[in-house]
């Protein structure tokens, strides 16, 4: 993991609650940047790991008071966890990780009483299919955006030690209120999970001849699809209003595209209305994704892409690399692409548009086969 270019502003002791994949992944950022890191879990086993991964030390009854607490805690128990800290720890800010925001705020806001002018919510978008300490890395949060939500009561210099945790782990702070937040997220997160979700449980009964047709296209749609059900049911229920509209309006367009097939299937391919439908929404589809930011977070930017013929083997991927790198083009972005029972593999490298060119000449000199895409 790389350490900060710049030095931290979080003042220790940090205790961190919970130690799944954000807690953990936190302390191992916090620590590599040379800041005491204090571990809670209700789970013993769960604490142990995170210890033994290097995230931070168990806490000790009697120990140094913390100076920010950050609550880790599944989302129906996190306002709930939140308040247990702010009475435990009448000194400390205390912020969550909760990736909803609405439900927690309104239960600290009504029972935490003065202690709420300590607690400011955040939510660093940053996560992987993975769950648990054991997919924890410091550098997760790295790039990524991280919201912070405070309260109106909220106190400034507990707003700014929260800021300044974000930033010291690599996080890119923002501000949005409580249901901003939780809208944004319903369309951004919890509709694409839920939409893998779908996708791939109608693989359950597909025949292996289906499934050994599965192509680059279905693993990037199915990729989180192997998240945690249990988390995932109780931040769906969490943030149920935002995500049931998202839905809804998903429905709407899916009845369009399900007439249209009908239409077609009932009177044939040039039957009226059915491909005009079909071909607005793979549109629409296009126009959302070029609204996606690029890379580092800014406008996007269209790359062109130079596809190799990789061998499935040791040391393949680093020497296209190294030709890469010794052809002066900096990557923007890779793929791989991979067919049932072949030894070979596609490499699709995203450079600038005007490095295309040059790259293709040289990877062809060092005796790589091109693919036309």
């Amino acid at each position: 993991m790389s350490l900060p270019e710049n030095p931290v502003a979080t003042v220790g002791p940090v205790k961190i609650v919970g130690t799944g994949l954000l807690g953990a992944s936190l302390g191992l950022a916090l620590s590599a940047a040379g800041i005491r890191v204090q571990l809670a879990d209700s789970s013993p086993s769960a604490l142990a790991l995170a210890r033994d991964l290097g995230a931070g030390t168990p806490a000790c009854p009697g120990g140094p008071e913390p100076a920010l607490v950050v609550v880790a805690a599944p989302p129906d128990v996190t306002a709930e966890v939140v308040r247990e800290q702010l009475h435990a720890h009448p000194e400390a800010v205390v912020t969550d990780v909760a990736s909803v925001k609405v439900p927690v705020v309104a239960e600290i806001v009504q029972k935490a009483g003065e202690n709420a002018a300590r607690y400011v919510g955040s939510h660093p978008m940053a996560g992987r299919e993975r769950s648990g300490a054991a997919a924890a890395h410091g550098d997760l949060f790295a790039g990524r955006p991280w919201v912070i939500v405070p309260l109106e009561s909220s106190r400034a210099d507990a707003v700014l030690a929260v800021r300044q945790l974000a930033a010291d782990v690599g996080g890119a702070p923002l501000t949005l209120g409580a249901a901003e937040h939780d809208d944004a997220v319903a369309l951004v997160s919890h509709l694409p999970q839920l939409a893998a979700s779908l996708v791939a449980s109608r693989l359950r009964g597909a025949p292996e001849s289906a499934l050994g047709l599965a192509g680059q296209g279905l693993r990037d749609v199915t990729r989180i699809a192997a998240s945690d059900p249990q988390l995932w049911a109780t931040i769906l229920v969490g943030n149920a209003g935002p995500v049931a509209h998202a839905l809804r309006e998903m429905r709407a367009e899916i009845d369009t595209v399900l007439e249209a097939l009908e239409r077609a299937a009932a009177d044939g391919p040039d039957a009226p209305g059915s491909t005009g439908p079909l071909a607005a929404v793979v549109a629409a589809g296009n126009s959302g994704v070029s609204r996606i930011p690029g890379k580092h977070g800014g406008a996007p930017r269209r790359y062109a892409e130079v596809t190799v013929l990789i061998p499935d083997e040791p040391g393949a991927l680093a020497r296209l690399f190294g030709d890469v790198g010794e052809a002066g083009v900096n990557i923007e972005d890779v793929q791989l692409e991979h067919s049932a029972g072949q030894r070979v593999g596609l490499a699709v490298v995203s450079v600038l548009p005007s490095a295309a060119a040059p790259l293709e000449e040289a990877l062809t000199e060092k005796g790589w086969r091109l693919v036309a895409r």
